[in-house]
């Protein structure tokens, strides 16, 4: 009981400075309190963020204020065609000491932080993208045969505009599957819009303050972990990512005839952790099947594709997991 009593209470402290940062954050990213919850939840899962939206939403302010927020270390590397690998994760150089002597001297890239932002990530050739692929999946990078160690956390919050794509490169699957959530930012409401004009025009503005250090980070990332998640919550997760694998027996008519293929075991992973960052931020001490359905588009979106029939149909994936939700929804509650 002692134990069961300090994790609630470790939990609840937790809570209470989660929402500290979600109202430090909110001062400079006024209004989308849906994406601030779901950023927070990538870096609470130890995870990496796509942030899908136009230009001039606000994605570059709120990274550079979660980085601020969560006592980071943070860069920027504006993705382009012509970026290379080594412009990301380093090279090394001769060096010339004062006594004539030289050796090979390695500089770091900026992919060398805590959290990194990766802006419009999709402009980068594949080469580039592959370099970031094994930062992102294994928190270490090889120059020159040598594995190098990346700092800890390590976080990517990449960027693409969903508009926009001449001179891009589509993340491959691979790649994509790597990111914990697809997070898209939409216009501002009205009301919301208007508090952002009054906020950033004038003579001042709102400063970020540190509310989290990165060893504090971490240790929230090992209680996420810690946190209960009951079996009604695990089958639910369980039968909503299978129902999207147009090979599997419980799939719907409207999956088989419309997914070219289904989301892996890592969107159930994805949605283990996510469900419980989600109950953190809402102050809960576990997860519910609503988590679940909430978390939905932003686990499964990028981990499954239509099949060109569906494309020239004008189906999309956000409507078909709404309508998949429904009927899992409906199914349960004749249960």
């Amino acid at each position: 009981m002692t134990e069961h009593a300090d994790l609630v209470q470790e939990i609840e402290v937790l809570g209470e400075k989660l929402g500290l940062a979600k109202a430090a954050i909110t001062k400079r990213f006024i209004g989308q309190e849906r994406v601030v919850d779901l950023t927070l939840s990538a870096l609470l899962c130890g995870g990496h963020g796509l942030l899908i939206g136009l230009p001039g939403l606000g994605k570059t302010r709120l990274v550079d204020t979660l980085s601020t927020v969560m006592g980071l270390n943070g860069n920027r590397v504006q993705f382009t065609p012509d970026l290379m690998p080594a412009d990301i994760l380093g090279s090394e150089i001769l060096e010339t000491g004062s006594d004539g002597s030289r050796a090979f001297k390695f500089v770091q890239g900026p992919v060398f932080c805590q959290l990194l932002m990766a802006d419009e990530i999709n402009r980068a050739s594949p080469r580039t993208q592959s370099a970031l692929l094994q930062a992102m999946q294994e928190g270490k990078v090889t120059v020159a045969g040598e594995d190098r160690a990346l700092d800890h956390p390590f976080h990517v919050l990449a960027t693409q505009n969903p508009i926009e794509q001449e001179g891009t490169y589509p993340l491959p699957e691979a790649q994509l599957d790597r990111f914990l959530v697809q997070i898209d930012v939409p216009y501002p409401e009205r009301d919301t819009e208007r508090d952002i004009l009054l906020a950033t025009t004038g003579v001042e503005e709102d400063e970020a303050h540190q509310v989290f250090t990165a060893d504090e980070l971490i240790a929230a990332q090992v209680l996420l972990r810690r946190m209960p998640v009951g079996e009604s919550v695990v089958e639910m997760i369980l039968d909503l990512v299978r129902a999207f694998r147009p090979e599997d027996e419980s799939a719907s008519e409207a999956v088989r005839e419309s997914v070219a293929w289904g989301p892996g075991p890592r969107a159930a992973q994805a949605f283990m952790m996510t469900v419980r960052a989600q109950a953190l931020l809402h102050g809960r001490l576990a997860p519910s099947a609503q988590d679940v359905m909430d978390m939905a588009a932003p686990v499964l979106s990028h981990r499954m594709a239509l099949s060109f029939a569906a494309r020239a149909r004008g189906e999309t994936i956000v409507d078909l997991i709404a309508a998949t939700l429904r009927d899992l929804d409906g199914i349960g509650a004749a249960a």
